[in-house]
């Protein structure tokens, strides 16, 4: 994985986690991954995955572009992985070439949110929508500390994060 990265052949890695849900709106999740070009690759955490786990994302010089990590609880693997890529490149989680996009659902994920808060990982975009408790007080503040963002459509999203000249499949 590493030497794809290095390699060229890897350009990003979208963490797609979080809480599944009947509510409208969380269809993004799988457009999302849809979008995703084919030289990125899809790692999934907690229920959210379900909705499309089951799609052929092809692979990467042999290499899955679905990589599931584990449900809510296992949070601290998906840390632990960011952790050991930035040590295999020299840099800070913030500087890989990875971005959240967490779906919302239950109190629990309060949990792993403050984790990830505390370890000072940022860009977080967060949906379909916000948790309840993010006041616009507490929401600015969240922004202005962590850059944390609600998130858009799948298109704008991933135009933001790779780059506006970015190619980004149609979902």
């Amino acid at each position: 994985m590493i030497a794809a990265v290095k390699a060229g052949a890897i350009r990003h890695f979208f963490l797609i986690g979080g809480c599944d849900g009947a509510k409208s709106g969380r269809n993004y999740y799988t457009d999302f991954a849809q979008a995703v070009p084919d030289d990125c690759v899809i790692l999934t955490l907690a229920c959210g995955k379900y909705r499309f786990n089951k799609l052929d994302f092809g692979t990467i010089n042999g290499l899955p572009r679905l990589l599931d990590i584990g449900q809510c609880n296992d949070a601290y693997s998906a840390i632990k992985i960011a952790l050991a890529l930035s040590d295999a490149f020299g840099c800070g989680v913030n500087d890989l070439p990875l971005s959240l996009v967490l779906s919302w659902y239950e109190q629990k994920a309060v949990a792993i949110l403050l984790t990830l808060l505390h370890l000072g990982i940022k860009d977080i975009r967060l949906g379909p929508s916000l948790p309840a408790f993010l006041t616009p007080g507490v929401l600015m503040k969240l922004v202005d500390a962590f850059g944390i963002k609600p998130i858009t459509t799948p298109q704008q999203d991933l135009q933001a994060i790779l780059g506006p000249g970015a190619a980004v499949a149609a979902s």
